[in-house]
């Protein structure tokens, strides 16, 4: 019991809110698109890349401005009908109902996490697609953990040159769908259930360790080659053909996961910044909560840098790493070899010897 009412079922939060969320994804899509495309019109990308302030869990840029209004939009004429609390990366949790502010969650209705544009430095400059990543988790008294999300979305925010956008929804335990939509008249011009292959191979494909700052990208590297070296010689993988690609966007790695298009992908920034003992940028839980929830309702599986289920607390501060694997079947096949690289510490692997020849398949 909750507020004196009873839990809503996963089936009914998902009957009850599922519209309301697809407005607001539809809501963040046309204001981030009508800010870029002016920007773009009249030459002034500036005007969206410009670095506004912090916010509560990263930088504000002109882009994501627009994107909050739109939620701020959709919050104010929710809450008229319904308790809520929902947080956001610029503002932080806030709890509204139809009295106006609530002093906390416990107002009996659902918590709702919102990114509204992940992958902002890619989409301000129009250099590739962000992704609004949406989750909802039922009422509670306090702040939500990401095992308690009972709804996903990401949805595709395209740049300029961008004729189609996807949609990944996800209710748990029942599946993840895959819409695409033509950005011009917004057309479904294809719908399916999204279900990952059983592929298990080890090399021609995406393989990606993300590292975006730049003092971490030497202990990524050393990561990664210490990987791939293992993969060599012990699943007889061709390392020339194990893919990189450094999107900086966490949900549009999931998404991509989902997708199939990686095979996996690797997100220890946060746990190798603790090993230099030095600040970095780190996936929050707000970059992941919905694409999670897609990723594994696709039939993806995410695990934290031990090897366990993700579970964080959905806030704007806690650091966030993990591991995602196209399939059940390449995180079998890979996870031993990812956790013997990720056991090794950065000074003892500069010290390690190479490679031993690749054995053949």
């Amino acid at each position: 019991m909750v507020g004196g009412k009873k839990r809503e079922t996963v089936g009914q939060l998902a009957e009850r809110w599922g519209a309301q969320l697809d407005d607001l994804a539809a809501r963040i899509r046309r204001a981030v698109g009508q800010a870029l495309g002016s920007a773009l019109a009249n030459r002034h990308l500036e005007e969206v890349a410009r670095e506004v302030g912090p916010g509560a869990g990263d930088v504000t840029f002109g882009l994501d401005v627009a994107a909050e209004g739109a939620v701020d939009a959709w919050l104010d004429e929710v809450a008229r009908e319904r308790p809520l609390s929902l947080l956001t990366e610029d503002a932080g949790w806030r709890h509204r109902g139809p009295g106006g502010e609530l002093a906390g969650f416990d107002h009996g209705g659902p918590r709702l996490v919102v990114d509204p544009v992940d992958g902002t430095r890619n989409l301000m400059l129009d250099l590739r697609p962000a992704w609004a990543v949406l989750a909802l988790a039922g009422p509670g008294e306090g702040i939500p953990r990401l095992p308690q999300v009972a709804i996903g979305i990401l949805a595709e925010l395209g740049d300029s040159r961008a004729a189609a956008v996807r949609a990944l929804r996800a209710v748990r335990g029942r599946g993840c769908r895959l819409t695409v939509s033509s950005v011009g008249d917004g057309r479904t011009l294809e719908e399916r259930r999204l279900v990952a292959d059983g592929d298990d191979r080890v090399d021609h494909g995406y393989f990606p360790f993300f590292s975006y700052h730049p003092r971490l990208r030497p202990d990524v590297a050393g990561l990664a080659a210490d990987f791939f070296a293992r993969l060599e010689r012990e699943e007889g993988a061709d390392a020339a053909h194990c893919y990189d690609d450094q999107y900086i966007s966490s949900g549009g790695q999931l998404a991509l996961t989902a997708l199939g298009t990686y095979r996996m992908v690797v997100e220890a920034r946060a746990a190798l910044a603790e090993r230099r003992g030095e600040p970095s940028q780190v996936c929050k839980p707000y970059d992941v909560a919905g694409a999670v929830l897609c990723a594994e309702e696709a039939g993806c599986v995410v695990t934290d840098l031990a090897g366990a289920p993700l579970d964080v607390p959905l806030d704007t501060g806690t650091p966030v790493t993990f591991c995602a694997f196209a399939n059940a079947a390449t995180r079998a096949r890979v996870w031993p070899h990812l956790a013997a690289a990720l056991a090794v510490t950065p000074a003892t692997r500069r010290s390690a010897p190479g490679p031993s020849p690749r054995r053949p398949r």
